[in-house]
């Protein structure tokens, strides 16, 4: 379970599907007895918990319908990106089934000034731009032809690479299915892309304490 601060206070937390049941009891325990409206749940103590429907998941407006939908079989497209390197795959239920991980050297930035530092801007600049074509093509060949069976493309990672690499006119029917979250993970590999899995599938939660 992940969890990281949020933006005006309180944590969100990420539920894996099949523990939902399991967490809501816990809250319980810890917090008191929850009354529930909507697809937020407020407890005796006044702590609250608002589930959000993770990533291919139709919006539901009940707690009920949200835990049938979450673990409800679905693929998803994953792409992480950081700069040269990118992992592209499908998950299908909490399983990769398809995938490919590629790096490209792009220069880290450098303090020189003057003419020899434009001289490694414009490099790491091409660098960048081989560095996303490269990634787009792998868009091309590992998410395009499934773009129809996938419910959702999750992405993870640096958001002006992974921007960079669905800018490409040919993967805007991948970008259309882009969720708006993006996942925090290091530097794309396969272990990477596979914990990524986990990721897109969990619910997410906002826990706010009085």
């Amino acid at each position: 379970m992940g969890e990281r601060a949020a933006a005006g206070g309180g944590k969100w937390v990420d539920v894996a599907p099949e523990r939902l049941s399991r967490w809501l009891e816990n809250f319980g325990v810890r917090h008191g007895p929850y009354t529930e409206e909507g697809l937020t749940v407020t407890a005796a103590d006044g702590a609250s918990a608002t589930l959000h429907e993770p990533p291919g998941v139709a919006p539901v407006s009940a707690l009920a319908e949200l835990m049938v939908a979450a673990r409800a079989p679905r693929r998803l497209g994953l792409l992480l990106a950081r700069k040269g390197a990118v992992a592209v795959g499908i998950a299908d239920g909490g399983e990769l089934v398809a995938s490919k991980v590629d790096t490209h050297y792009v220069q880290g930035r450098t303090a020189a000034g003057g003419w020899s530092q434009q001289r490694f801007a414009r490099r790491r600049d091409n660098q960048a731009r081989a560095a996303s074509a490269d990634g787009a093509g792998i868009v091309g060949r590992i998410l395009l032809p499934e773009v129809r069976t996938l419910a959702a493309i999750v992405a993870g990672g640096d958001r002006s690479a992974v921007d960079a690499i669905l800018s490409a006119p040919q993967l805007a029917a991948v970008a259309a299915l882009r969720t708006g979250r993006l996942l925090d993970v290091p530097e794309p590999r396969h272990a990477v892309l596979v914990s990524a899995v986990a990721a897109a599938r969990a619910v997410p939660i906002l826990i706010r304490e009085p």
